[in-house]
């Protein structure tokens, strides 16, 4: 099946597709013994010979895996501040893999990792409306003024957060924790929907996407997604 050059080169751990569209530019690619400069070109990499600086590239298998991600990583594939990153956490793997979607360096919880961009682009766009659920502990005591707030909807800098699912509540004076469902995900936006309610958040953990959730699968593990379970995804 043809697909974009620049995105073979990525999946082949060449760079980002960005990145890998200023190698084809830059004439660094053949097809066939062809030099190829033209962003958009379309080839079969099963059929054609694809190489970089003489190099051939070899189409790359896709990988999927489901990691629980632990406090203290950064979902990029860069960073400037070398924090630690949750694709190194899954060792043995020659193809360039990414997270699909973020979780902020203090929350936890599931997060899918693979290098199928078509996989990304569909559970990262809004249009698909792929729930994820939350486990959310924070201090004080949860009011019915703030779970009515939270499901209707807060307004914060990027505008007016989407309605979430406020369930499972268990409130106390000291800490209350329940959970969020969330069908979008700006930028920690469960924090500042909290934070604009006067809650502090103590702990904040992805327990769900969409069908897929494994209680067993325990921070800072990860796993191959099964074959049935990438089936419900698509």
């Amino acid at each position: 099946m043809a697909e974009r050059l620049h995105k073979i080169l990525s999946e082949a751990g060449l760079g980002s597709r960005r990145e890998c569209e200023k190698i084809i530019v830059a004439g660094r690619v053949t097809v066939d013994g062809e030099r190829v400069t033209t962003l958009g070109t379309t080839v079969d990499a099963d059929k054609c010979e694809v190489r970089c600086d003489d190099t051939l590239i070899q189409k790359q298998r896709k990988i999927y895996f489901l990691l629980n991600k632990p406090k203290g990583y950064v979902c990029t594939n860069r960073d400037e501040l070398e924090r630690l990153k949750a694709v190194d956490i899954i060792k043995n793997v020659t193809q360039r893999i990414y997270t699909i979607g973020r979780l902020d360096k203090e929350s936890e919880g599931l997060i899918i990792v693979t290098n199928d961009g078509d996989l990304a682009n569909k559970l990262s766009h809004p249009k698909y409306e792929i729930s994820k659920t939350y486990f959310v502990e924070i201090d004080g005591y949860l009011t019915d003024a703030a779970i009515e707030a939270l499901e209707s909807g807060i307004w914060l800098s990027f505008g007016k957060t989407q309605p979430v699912r406020v369930r499972n509540v268990r409130r106390g004076k000291q800490r209350s924790r329940f959970e969020m469902v969330l069908k979008e995900g700006k930028n920690r936006e469960i924090r500042r929907m909290l934070v604009d309610c006067n809650y502090k958040v103590r702990i904040l953990r992805r327990i769900k996407i969409g069908n897929l959730h494994d209680p067993s699968l325990k921070i800072g593990k990860y796993r191959k997604l099964t074959d049935n379970e990438l089936a419900r995804l698509y």
